[in-house]
């Protein structure tokens, strides 16, 4: 940003420089993105992923949880009597709609993994500020919590308290949440104290500051950068979490469609040539969990200062 000596004027809107330097930093995204190319194909499966989710009802074609024996183990795009396809994506053992299933699979996945990591960044987040800025006694005890957490296998606890607190999704979105939070807050931390020692905190402290504006004003905005390519790359994780544990049968209840409930339920018939029950509602869980992928690694080389070009 240019500084300029013309003083503003009565008329001049006070957020018109960042209003300003929003739209340059979204111009110089969108140019990063075409260059780039796999993180605008990424973009666009997470778009539809998440259409998907938001309007589900709308555009399935069946309700997912309707049976039909007599159309049971349909394969895709297969022509009933008057020529016409009835199931695009074929049947499962059921005669359920397998397409209507995977698109309401979608909206579980989203929220599981965008819930679970905002409860977990948050929670994450604070306690790595709060350790990285008093240290002390305060730091050990976060500190010595996360080093616990972290040895033992998360999903050997995520099997563990799910069985305790039974299926559901508001469960496992609290526990894949819980899950998340050493990561950030192992981050946090250490930002947090790269930064407490900077100017702009002890400035902030000689102007009688409260503790909980240097900490979430002043601090937080200049670490967001890792956390936020971080967070792009849990929703991955947890993802393959929700998908694994739905596949043991520990998710959500059965009646609710999910990705890794249709893998569970495709085994006994991969066997016999059945490939449409696997294929793809793997093909969903790979394609979203490898966009975000994509476009974590872009994010993170679009936040690192040391790569960035001026737009």
């Amino acid at each position: 940003m240019t500084a300029t000596s013309e003083p503003m004027t009565a008329g001049q809107p006070q957020d018109a420089v960042p209003l300003d330097d929003w739209r340059r930093t979204l111009r110089r995204a969108w140019r990063s993105l075409v260059r780039a190319r796999w993180p605008l194909v990424a973009l666009l499966i997470l778009a539809v992923v998440g259409l998907a989710a938001a309007i589900g009802p709308s555009v399935a074609p069946r309700d997912p949880n309707r049976q039909a024996i007599m159309a049971r183990l349909k394969p895709p795009m297969a022509v009933d009597r008057q020529g016409k396809v009835d199931y695009v994506l074929g049947t499962d053992a059921l005669g359920r709609d397998v397409l209507s299933r995977l698109i309401y699979g979608a909206r579980i996945s989203v929220v599981v993994g965008l819930a679970a990591v905002v409860i977990g960044g948050i929670l994450g987040t604070v306690l790595g500020l709060v350790a990285g800025y008093f240290g002390g006694w305060i730091d050990d005890i976060i500190m010595r919590i996360a080093d616990i957490q972290l040895a033992f296998p998360f999903i050997l606890l995520a099997i563990m308290f799910l069985i305790v607190l039974g299926p559901g999704v508001w469960n496992l979105i609290i526990i894949l949440g819980i899950g998340q939070w050493v990561t950030y807050a192992r981050i946090a931390r250490g930002q947090t104290i790269a930064q407490r020692e900077k100017e702009y905190v002890d400035a902030a402290k000689a102007l009688g500051a409260r503790t909980s504006t240097i900490l979430f004003q002043t601090i937080l905005p200049n670490i967001l950068a890792p956390l936020t390519v971080i967070a792009s790359f849990n929703v991955a994780s947890v993802i393959l979490s929700e998908a694994a544990l739905s596949f043991l049968g520990l998710g959500v209840p059965p009646t609710v469609p999910t990705w890794g409930g249709m893998l569970a339920e495709s085994r006994e018939q991969l066997l016999a040539g059945r490939w449409w029950l696997a294929i793809f509602p793997g093909v969903a869980i790979m394609a979203t969990v490898l966009s975000f992928n994509i476009l974590g690694d872009w994010l993170r080389d679009f936040l690192d200062p040391r790569l960035q070009t001026t737009g």
